[in-house]
Formats: structure tokens, sequence, C-alpha cells
């Protein structure tokens, strides 16, 4: 922490963490600038499910790729700058989705959204950590991982709504607009953040790259994200169909649980954020990720009353947000035991591409198991996945 975050007044600190988390929801909200239009998109460009989601495809690979490497940018320019670029690219990309003409300019729109959206961990968490008071670190990550939902929540009810009213060319432009106040926030709020150009490790040297991806618990943060995010990438692809499959429910139904584990997650988060300060996080994630599990076995066995589902969807969602904000403590803690400040924005640029990662794959994963009616085997899949996140979060405390 530098010495301004460790005496910063609660009001200076509650001011950064809101700047953040409303970048951040933003960043959530353009994660879905694409899949609420398929419906419209599709007959206008002649696409079927495998050409539409292929954007999605390239969505996360040059988000995950840009991830990496954004984080370069973030310790050598500084994270104001760079998400100050990032938000650019997502004003650009609903303006040129408003004038697409081809599906080669939807590939365009999708990496274009895809890169904006690489800049925003390595960005925000710097940004946290240089500013933010230690002891509200916690509510800060709380804070950061609540306004993503709740933008993942905004996103298709804006999205639609204008869509079939006005179209989705007008929708479009609209998500290109609503991205124009969290960049003038970024740009007029900048004098607010410190923006320290190159810090050096505690040491006094400079941290290279090669240095960074020569430990291993960065590289064990990097696996603990794509073990967690395959598993939640199966639930956000597939838990609606899931649940239809497994327990017989009708559409509305089906859906109405993934909604509840969406906002089960979010209720976590909130709450995580105040336990993450009271006790180790490896315990919190494993406590958590274990117990939610355990509940996720218990749903694949076909057991539970159709009439509790939707509530042990909300509890699974629940549990795996209790963890979110003591997952961000413990990247913290992997990156400043070692390098101090000097590689926060490529210690989080590196890790949290693990996230990219594992979202772009669970869909190929589990997309088969679907294909063949597996809907158990995805099930213990997600819980093996839950599992071993909660050795690799072990293996960083004990490193």
């Amino acid at each position: 922490m530098t010495a301004q975050a460790s005496l910063a007044p609660p009001r200076q600190d509650a001011y950064v963490i809101a700047l953040v988390g409303f970048a951040h929801g933003v960043s959530h909200f353009f994660h879905l600038l694409l899949p609420p239009l398929f419906p419209w998109l599709m007959p206008e460009f002649g696409l079927d499910f495998v050409g539409i989601g292929s954007t999605m495809t390239v969505f996360f690979l040059v988000s995950g790729v840009g991830q990496a490497l954004s984080g370069l940018a973030v310790d050598r320019f500084g994270p104001v700058r760079v998400l100050a670029a990032g938000i650019s690219c997502f004003v650009a990309a609903g303006a040129l989705l408003s004038q697409a003409g081809s599906f080669a300019t939807l590939l365009v729109v999708a990496a274009l959204a895809g890169l904006g959206n690489s800049v925003f961990h390595p960005c925000d968490f710097t940004i946290l950590n240089r500013n933010v008071s230690a002891p509200r670190l916690g509510h800060a990550f709380s804070v950061h991982g609540l306004s993503g939902n709740l933008g993942w929540a905004l996103a298709p009810v804006f999205m639609t709504g204008i869509a079939a009213h006005s179209g989705w060319r007008v929708a479009a432009l609209a998500a290109g607009l609503l991205a124009v106040p969290a960049l003038a926030l970024i740009i007029f709020g900048r004098h607010h953040l410190v923006d320290e150009s190159r810090p050096t490790a505690a040491t006094g040297q400079p941290v290279s790259t090669l240095d960074i991806l020569k430990v291993g618990p960065v590289w064990m943060c990097f696996t603990f994200f794509f073990l967690l995010t395959m598993a939640f990438g199966a639930f956000q692809n597939f838990g609606a169909p899931l649940m239809k499959g497994l327990y017989d429910m009708s559409v509305a139904a089906s859906a109405a649980t993934l909604s509840t584990y969406l906002l089960g997650g979010a209720a976590g988060i909130l709450v995580g954020g105040f336990l993450a300060r009271s006790a180790r996080q490896d315990r919190i994630i494993a406590s958590a990720l274990g117990a939610a599990a355990v509940a996720v076995l218990l749903l694949a066995s076909g057991w539970i009353p159709s009439a509790a589902v939707v509530a042990l969807m909300a509890g699974i969602g629940f549990l795996t947000g209790l963890a979110g904000p003591s997952r961000d403590l413990l990247v913290r803690r992997a990156a400043t035991a070692r390098f101090g400040q000097a590689a926060f924005g490529r210690v989080y640029g590196f890790v949290y591409s693990g996230l990219d990662t594992g979202l772009a794959l669970a869909p190929l994963v589990f997309g088969g198991l679907m294909d063949a009616g597996s809907f158990t085997t995805v099930l213990v899949g997600i819980a093996l996945l839950q599992a071993a996140a909660i050795g690799t979060a072990m293996s960083v405390e004990r490193a």
C-alpha cells in the first residue's frame, strides 16, 4: 500500500471504490453486448448458432490474450491511462456495431469489445491496491465483484428492450453511449487516483516479466481462476437447460434457477467482503467452495424436489460468490509477498487471463455432454472443478 492509501479518509476510499466499481460494471455489461441481440443478428446476417457463437469465442480469445499483455502496459504507463483506452474501445465497439453490414464487422466488434474488456482486472486491482486503505480492501473487492454482476444483469434488459422497441442498431448505439459516462468519470477523476508510473519492488530493483512467470504461486493463481471460471461458465451457459433436462422443469422455471444462481452470487460477494478481512482467505475459499461442491453433487443426484431446486441454485451461487473477495485478496498477497507494488498490473493481468480461458473453454468442454444428455456428468464435472480450485488456493497459501 502507498502511504496515501494507508492514511486515506473513508470518503476518499469510497470515491475510488465507487469509481472503479462503476467502470467494472460497464465492462461486464459489454460481455453481453452481442448475445442479447442474437435473435436479431442471426436472421440479419444469415447466421446459425455456431456462426453467431463464434463472435463470443473471438471476444474471450482477444480478452484473454489482451489481459495478460495489458498488465505490461499498466505497469509501464499507469492504470488510469490504460483503463481510459479500454473504455474507449467499448464506445467504438457500440458505434461500429450500430453500422455493421457484414459478419466480418461483427467479428471486429467482438474483438474491439474483448480488447476493451482485457484491461479491467489489471487496471482495477492496481488502482484499488494502491489507493484504498488496507482494512477496506475486502469491501473494495466486494463492491468490484458486485458491480460486475449488476452489469451482467442490466445488459439483457437494456439491449433487448431497446432492440424490441427501436431496432438492434439503436440498441448498439445506446450501449456505446452508455460507456461515455464511465470514460468521463475516469478522465475527470484521475487526479483522485494515485497513478505512479513504474514503482519498484521492496528491494528497489525493477521487476521483469520473466521474474513474475518464474513464481509458482502466480501460476497457481492462474490455475485457480481457470478451474473456478470453467465451473462458472458451465452454469452460466447451460444452467437453465441443465435444470430443464434433469428435473423436467418448464423453460420459465429453469431460467429462473439461473437468475437466482446469479443473484445468489451477488449476495455472496457482498457478504464475502465482510468476511475477507476477518479470517484467512484460503480457509474462506475452501469452506465456501467445498460447501458449493457438495451442493452441486446433491443437485446432480436428482433427488431434490423440483420446488427446492431454485433455492439450492441460489445457495450454490451464494457460496461461490462468498469466495470472491477472499480470492482477490489472495491474489494480492501472492503479488505483494514477492514483488511489492512493482508488478500489480502484470500479476493481475496474467492471473485473470485464466478467467477468460475458463469462460472460453467451458462451452466446448461441456457442450458435447449437454448434446448427449449427460446432465448429471456436467454437474459432477462442475463439482470436481470447484474441489480442484480449493486445492490450488491452499497451495498458494502454503507457498
